[in-house]
């Protein structure tokens, strides 16, 4: 998908190094009468010990595929977030000075530049969940070649809410140009798939994914930033939307501590400039809990992420 891969030091997909980011939604509710066991053998209460400890065997991504597939409040949220995007627009047009992108990444004079919107993919524009469905129901986990299998069946739908905005802003002139961590060379699947959702395709410049060739911008793993640098060249950024942190600025080290104070420091730009969509199907605060360190097991990954939550003790 639009994968977090890593950069340099920190994420996202790179060719030579696919990584798997299932996030983790599992909980367990249950409402039950108390009813004294009978006595048990020894023998038979260490099997009932064992039979009570975490299913290793159990996916980390079940709940979070199901609540993006089957949740209603899943598509209040989308739709909420274009919506609200799309009363700012106007605002945003008026504005001279509005840009949506950091200081290092506009152009040199926004004066005169087309409107534009940036928008991430996957998650953002299109649903893949059907693919992380199938990583579920066959417990495996993301590779390329799967991935590339499935933006071929070009099967993702538009997430709720992105056509009507996309639709209203390139009625006033604003063109919509999806940076996207999808390989360059799934360029012509991914634009016949946003066509036939409805979503506005201008051109095949509008494309810009994993591998566009950037001059004088050297590109560290799979962060975005030059290719925002060449969008803030060309358009004056209004608005950006995106899954992950590193949808809007680049995310140097992948730490909690760092994508804290990211988030702190651009705190004013969401529901403004910068409008975030739900994906708890995958993304960058995953590996940040395990070391941004994929080769090790599965079930090391998974327990680095039940020692990361919270107990309140």
């Amino acid at each position: 998908m639009a994968r977090y891969l890593l950069p340099v030091n920190a994420m996202r997909r790179t060719s030579a190094l696919s990584l798997t980011l299932l996030a983790t939604a599992v909980f367990g509710l249950s409402a039950c009468k108390r009813v004294d066991a009978p006595a048990q053998p020894a023998d038979a209460g260490a099997a009932a010990s064992a039979t009570a400890a975490p299913d290793a065997s159990a996916n980390d991504n079940l709940n979070a595929v199901l609540w993006v597939q089957r949740a209603q409040e899943y598509k209040a949220i989308t739709e909420q977030t274009y919506r609200a995007a799309a009363d700012r627009l106007d605002a945003a047009l008026k504005e001279a000075n509005w840009d949506a992108l950091v200081p290092e990444e506009r152009g040199n004079d926004a004066k005169g530049l087309k409107p534009a919107v940036v928008l991430d993919l996957d998650e953002t524009v299109l649903d893949n969940s059907p693919y992380q469905a199938r990583l579920v129901r066959d417990g495996g986990e993301y590779d390329e070649m799967s991935w590339d299998q499935w933006v071929a069946e070009k099967k993702a739908r538009a997430i709720p809410g992105v056509v009507d905005f996309a639709k209203a802003a390139n009625a006033k002139g604003v063109t919509l140009l999806y940076i996207s961590n999808r390989a360059v060379h799934l360029k012509d699947a991914t634009l016949a798939n946003l066509r036939a959702e409805g979503l506005p395709v201008a051109d095949d410049s509008v494309f810009l994914g994993l591998g566009t060739v950037v001059p004088g911008c050297e590109q560290a793993g799979s962060e975005k930033n030059c290719r925002r640098r060449l969008a803030g060249q060309k358009y004056r950024v209004l608005m950006q939307f995106g899954d992950q942190l590193g949808d809007f600025v680049e995310v140097t080290a992948n730490t909690n501590e760092s994508r804290d104070a990211l988030l702190q420091q651009y705190h004013d730009w969401f529901g403004e400039r910068w409008w975030m969509l739900p994906n708890p199907t995958y993304g960058g605060f995953e590996p940040a809990q395990f070391n941004n360190d994929y080769s090790q097991p599965r079930q090391a990954r998974h327990d680095a992420k039940r020692a990361a939550l919270d107990y309140a003790p």
